[in-house]
């Protein structure tokens, strides 16, 4: 038989084939699998350190390093919508022995509840000795809490804890010095916040990669896809350039072993210079709303220069996978790009957000919609307008101004008191403290009462009343539903 006929033998298997790659291409894609809402890193730029996304019913919830004694969380239907998102408060901490440092919290779902890890320490001071593990316990199903505190993880300096359930088994990953190197370490867990035995070491900085600036393994978050497990964590000094992501692959056998674990030769994700994108590391990963992708999110630089603090920005990108089933994490992305959000949103990302009182179920409104300074603040019937709709903007501080989109004007405590009654009405922007509030959660469902930042007082509706103009005003902390609000996207 000729070549020739070898190959018109073959013909038609080929052009079966040929025929099944086109259908395939051709064929209409499942509802959930369009693309994303456009969005541009980055998805946070205050306090944007050691990022965790987690999508969760139809929301991404955002939680970053506060560098304070407060860790506030961000919501949005949208990854475009979390720059904007309002930062809500849902835990503060003034205990001596566990304030007011905190880093790195995560959040994970076990048994119908959250478990928030953190870390905390006295002091301002980068690695202070006092940093502590720490882990909260949500009151029910929403992400947002309210927390209580559950526990401390260990007795000694750690940074970066994260649970890893595997094997029918839960452990806790964490970062811990020992032989004069910051190493990934893993101990045994009974329940989402009790360790049942002592922490062994799996992983220590031993290439060049892992060492730029200081020796150190840290950051440690769990990859799973197709039965693998992988443990992405990050590498070299965070006040450097090169601080860079590894990857270890479970093989089997004890994961409180180091042999159980293989560390990948060459990083798999680092600075990109042509970008200007330096330092990127501390990840997290999540998967679009139709499940059809893998994104990771992250922190960096967008300077050699810069270091291990504030200035470093939350960014998010989609990532691949390889042929052997590992992950190809690319490239980092420039900051400013517009890209496809995740695959299967569907919601429109929010511009404003109306707040509206638990009692009376009606809006926060600025009367007729006026621009004028001094123009009073009130409760009415929720109608949509534009003097119904504020921007949240956060001022990196831990506080937010409310911008009321009919006047551009702020809402403002009157003469700055701290008296209960003041007046909150809507001014020019000062820039004071008497024009700053905090969000800070109160129950399930997305209540939150608004403290001014100087009086610490709330958003009050006076008298408890359910009428129409009835005045806002601030008020001592009294705990009923005329105090309570809700941050509703429009």
């Amino acid at each position: 038989m000729t070549r020739a006929h070898r190959h018109a033998r073959r013909s038609p298997v080929l052009l079966l084939s040929l025929l099944a790659l086109l259908l395939a291409a051709f064929a209409v894609r499942p509802a959930g699998a369009v693309e994303g809402r456009s969005y541009v890193n980055p998805v946070k730029a205050q306090k944007g350190a050691d990022p965790w996304i987690q999508y969760h019913d139809g929301l991404y919830y955002l939680i970053t390093t506060s560098w304070t004694s407060e860790l506030t969380m961000r919501k949005s239907p949208t990854l475009a919508g979390l720059p904007a998102a309002p930062s809500v408060r849902v835990w503060s901490d003034s205990t001596s022995s566990r304030c007011c440092n905190m880093w790195a919290p995560e959040m994970h779902f076990f048994n119908g509840r959250w478990y928030l890890y953190y870390v905390a320490g006295q002091g301002i001071v980068d690695y202070n000795p006092t940093q502590r593990v720490h882990v909260l316990e949500s009151a029910g199903s929403d992400p947002m809490g309210p927390y209580t505190y559950r526990n401390q993880l260990g007795g000694g300096w750690m940074l970066d804890a994260t649970p890893l359930a595997l094997n029918g088994d839960l452990y806790l990953l964490g970062s811990a010095s020992g032989g004069g190197t910051q190493n990934l370490v893993i101990a045994p867990m009974s329940n989402p916040y009790t360790l049942s035995g002592g922490f062994s070491t799996i992983s220590t900085p031993t290439h060049g990669w892992e060492r730029s600036g200081a020796p150190v393994n840290e950051g440690p978050e769990i990859l799973r896809r197709g039965g693998k497990v992988f443990v992405i964590y990050s590498a070299s000094g965070c006040w450097t350039p090169d601080y860079t992501l590894g990857q270890l692959t479970y093989t089997g056998g004890d994961p409180l072993s180091a042999a159980a674990w293989t560390k990948k030769a060459t990083p798999v994700f680092g600075r990109n210079d042509s970008a200007r994108v330096y330092g990127p590391g501390h990840s997290g990963f999540f998967t679009s709303p139709d499940g059809t992708e893998s994104w990771i999110v992250y922190h960096a630089n967008d300077a050699v220069g810069d270091g291990c603090d504030n200035g470093r920005t939350t960014r998010a990108q989609k990532f691949t996978w390889k042929a052997d089933g590992t992950p190809d994490f690319g490239t980092p992305v420039a900051l400013g790009a517009t890209l496809p959000g995740p695959a299967g949103e569907s919601a429109t990302t929010p511009t404003a957000y109306t707040l509206v009182n638990r009692n009376s179920g009606k809006c926060l409104d600025v009367e007729g919609g006026s621009t004028a300074d001094g123009a009073n603040v009130r409760q009415w019937a929720c109608d949509g307008g534009t003097s119904q709709r504020w921007r949240i903007e956060d001022l990196g501080d831990d506080t937010s101004r409310l911008v009321n989109v009919a006047g551009g004007k702020v809402l403002d405590t009157a003469d700055c008191s701290v008296a209960d009654g003041a007046d909150l009405r809507q001014w020019s922007w000062l820039d004071t403290i008497c024009q700053t509030f905090r969000f800070v959660v109160t129950d399930q469902g997305g209540w939150v009462r608004i403290v001014g930042a100087r009086s610490g007082k709330v958003a009050d509706v006076a008298d408890c009343s359910s009428a129409d103009g009835a005045d806002v005003r601030q008020w001592a902390w009294l705990d009923n539903t005329c105090q309570q609000w809700q941050l509703r996207p429009v």
